[in-house]
């Protein structure tokens, strides 16, 4: 289970950044921002360490492996098509289109996950 897991709670956690950036679409000097899923994904897996870190005992800290201690991903602010006069970053049908986009992956994840529980169910039940 742990790619899928990994992915969403990846998509759900850019659901969250993408999401505050709709929030603060008219806050002057907001700076959008955004995760890179790919990079994020691949840190999760192991691939930018030379050894995944794994908790041995239940009172270790959960440490991701981006390496900023918090359990969150790596974030970055965009850069704008078209600058604002008041600083803020946010556009909006760049943040729709990013959300949209990151639901429907984060339902491609969740169907692959769901089947995955089913087949294990038939696999319990011996069909």
């Amino acid at each position: 289970m742990g790619l899928s897991e990994s992915a969403l709670r990846l998509r759900a956690e850019r659901a969250s950044v993408l999401s505050n950036n709709l929030a603060n679409i008219d806050t002057p000097y907001y700076k959008a921002r955004d995760i890179n899923f790919q990079e994020a994904f691949s840190a999760q897996m192991g691939d930018g360490l030379k050894e995944p870190m794994k908790a041995t005992h239940q009172g270790h800290f959960n440490m991701s492996a981006s390496g900023n201690g918090t359990g969150m991903s790596e974030r970055y602010y965009r850069t704008p098509m078209q600058p604002s006069i008041d600083g803020n970053t946010v556009e909006e049908n760049i943040e729709h289109a990013e959300y949209m986009k990151n639901s429907l992956e984060f339902q491609v994840a969740f169907t692959l996950l769901n089947s995955k529980f089913k087949g294990m169910t038939k696999a319990i039940k011996g069909e």
